[in-house]
């Protein structure tokens, strides 16, 4: 029988595996969830996909980099994919209002919409950051 000091290290041990599996197990359900086909047949994913092609074309210099500011807060590790999800929402906005060119107001509108509500703290803070006006944007916080 196991007992002493060794006893408790193989209990932390499956506690800490447990526990990490759980939270790696979360995060690849959610993305699983966001792969799934909706009515129209396609997923959240492949929207966003297909809004970034579509609107590639129309993103001037400048707002590229307005773009990286704007996620140069979030992790290096999650940055991607922030980028993506933030670039995608820009693009779904100027596809939808047959936009030439994408423009500051399509950035930070997109900004806003595709960050989630427990970060607007901090996308708030980033806004000021850069001194861009959000009296306009008030209704989407």
């Amino acid at each position: 029988m196991l007992t002493g000091w060794f006893l408790w290290l193989i209990l932390f041990w499956v506690v800490a595996m447990v526990g990490l599996l759980a939270i790696g197990g979360f995060f690849m359900f959610r993305k699983f969830l966001k792969r799934l086909p909706k009515e129209d047949g396609w997923s959240e994913l492949d929207w966003q996909d297909y809004y970034i092609k579509e609107t590639r074309h129309m993103w001037p210099e400048d707002l590229k980099s307005l773009l990286e500011e704007l996620v140069s807060p979030v992790p290096e590790l999650f940055r991607d994919i922030a980028r993506q999800k933030i670039a995608g929402k820009i693009g779904e906005l100027a596809f939808k209002e047959k936009a030439t060119a994408i423009t500051r107001e399509h950035v930070v509108r997109g900004y806003i919409l595709a960050t989630p509500k427990r970060d607007h703290k901090f996308l708030v803070k980033k806004l000021r950051d850069l001194n861009i006006d959000q009296t306009p944007y008030q209704h989407l916080f």
